[in-house]
Parts: C-alpha cells; sequence; structure tokens
C-alpha cells in the first residue's frame, strides 16, 4: 500500500490494439485502451491513479500510484498485435503492514498491537506467554491483533513482543 505498482504487458513489435481490462474487488470495472491506426487513446471508469507508465504505442505497460486496499483485482491485458493475440492476466493482491504499539495495562500486563495490518500479522513474545491474540476486522480490509502478556512464572519485569508480517518484521520491548 502507497506505493506504485507496475503491471507489464507483452510487448510486440507491431501493436494493433491493447486494452487493460480491471476489476477490483471494490467498485466496478474500469478500461484503459489503445488503438494504433488511429492513434487513440480511450479510458472508462478508471481512476487517475492508474494510467499508461509510458506512452501505449511504445510499451502498454500499467501503472498503479499510491496503491490502496481498492486497488486489489484482477488486471488483465490484451494485446492485438501481427504475432496474434495475447494475454496477461495478474492478480494484485495490497499488502498493508501493521503499526506496532507496545503498552501497559491498567494491571501492569505488557500488551502489543498489530494495529490495522492486510493480511492480519502474527504476535508472538520472546518468553513464552499463555495470550490467545484477538483479532478485529476493519472495514478496510485490515485487521488489527491484540495480543496481552500474561507470564507462566512471576516476576517478569521485560518482555519483547514480535509481530510478524508478508510486508516485514517487528520487535519491541517494554518492561510493565
Amino acid at each position: 500500500a502507497g506505493n506504485s505498482s507496475v503491471l507489464t504487458c507483452t510487448p510486440k513489435s507491431v501493436i494493433t490494439m491493447v486494452t487493460w481490462k480491471i476489476s477490483p474487488k471494490v467498485g466496478g470495472p474500469c478500461s484503459l485502451g489503445y488503438r494504433a491506426d488511429l492513434n487513440q487513446t480511450d479510458r472508462t471508469n478508471c481512476s487517475d491513479s492508474i494510467n499508461w507508465k509510458f506512452t501505449p504505442d511504445r510499451d502498454p505497460t500499467l501503472e498503479i500510484r499510491q496503491v490502496a486496499t481498492a486497488h486489489e483485482g484482477n488486471y488483465t491485458c490484451e494485446v492485438v498485435a501481427a504475432e496474434g493475440n495475447f494475454h496477461k492476466t495478474y492478480h494484485l493482491t495490497v499488502l498493508v503492514p501493521p503499526r506496532l504499539t507496545l503498552y501497559c495495562d491498567d494491571h501492569g500486563n505488557p500488551v502489543c498491537e498489530a494495529v490495522a495490518g492486510k493480511p492480519a500479522a502474527e504476535i508472538s513474545w520472546v518468553l513464552e506467554s499463555n495470550s490467545t491474540p484477538m483479532q478485529e476486522g476493519h472495514d478496510d480490509g485490515t485487521v488489527t491483533v491484540l495480543s496481552k502478556f500474561t507470564a507462566y512464572g512471576t516476576n517478569v519485569t521485560n518482555t519483547t513482543c514480535t509481530v510478524s508480517h508478508p510486508a516485514g518484521n517487528w520487535s519491541q520491548s517494554i518492561a510493565c
């Protein structure tokens, strides 16, 4: 999320026509088209963040700027060229790294939160804990995971929370 994504399409020597058909998980479909004989481009229902990276007569690559979860879905490039017709489909999945929050609750127990990640993050503790993580889903498809440290033994003064996620791993220590 937040970065640009570039989807390439099979470049051919002489392109007659190129169409990008986009079917997002949320919202309606959109398309970008280019017709070489008229040197004409067309866009239907696409947001400004989705556009040709270059001029389509030279390179039919698609660029999605400021990728958001709303961009998730299928992206199909269809090329008509002298060599034949070609299709390439991408399934775009957007990763949202969670924000790590570590604090002490009212009872002096460490609480670790992986806030608004996609997919849900995994939380573990460096010292063993009998905590069961709780998950809360959000409307934008992200998930907050909360884990409260509960020590098997006593006299634990300092502990470390580790958050694992496809977008990265983070850890933070706290003394309560």
